[in-house]
């Protein structure tokens, strides 16, 4: 497993970046570059079980490690959902998990820079590499938009 960073400056108060990002629209809008329809089931509050689905319903089963509102999110994913199944003891799914993907929102000047840490597999780092940057991206474009809150 190898843990990769990313990083975007946002010209917006980290409340607001905090806000948009955990937004039921606002997340549809920036993991579109992982998936078109993305969206999440389930709650961002400590210890909550969520699920991160593609539009077939197919995705991640993970629970919020810890949620300090406006400072860090970390996300323990524990396995997979298919055809509406929780995976979360099969070998495939053991030789992974659990795996962290953390955000951390620090003050910047006029804004916010957010941080994200995340395990991943090989075989999934060039795809990281390539829309992680795509989505942040997009939640930049988001949260500094004329009629952001």
């Amino acid at each position: 497993m190898k843990t990769l960073t990313f990083s975007v400056t946002i010209q917006a108060p980290r409340s607001a970046v905090f806000a948009t990002m955990l937004d039921a629209e606002g997340y549809k809008v920036w993991t579109a570059a992982f998936c078109d329809g993305s969206y999440f089931s389930g709650s961002w509050e400590p210890g909550a079980k969520i699920h991160f689905l593609a539009p077939s319903g197919d995705g991640m089963v993970a629970q919020i490690a810890e949620n300090r509102p406006d400072e860090y999110v970390s996300i323990r994913h524990l396995g997979e959902v298919r055809n509406g199944v929780e995976d979360t003891t099969s070998d495939k799914v053991r030789a992974w998990a659990p795996a962290y993907e953390n955000y951390a929102f620090n003050d910047a000047p006029q804004g916010c820079t957010l941080t994200v840490t995340l395990d991943t597999l090989p075989e999934y780092e060039d795809f990281m590499q390539k829309t992680y940057p795509q989505a942040l991206a997009l939640l930049k474009a988001l949260c500094e938009r004329p009629d952001a809150a």
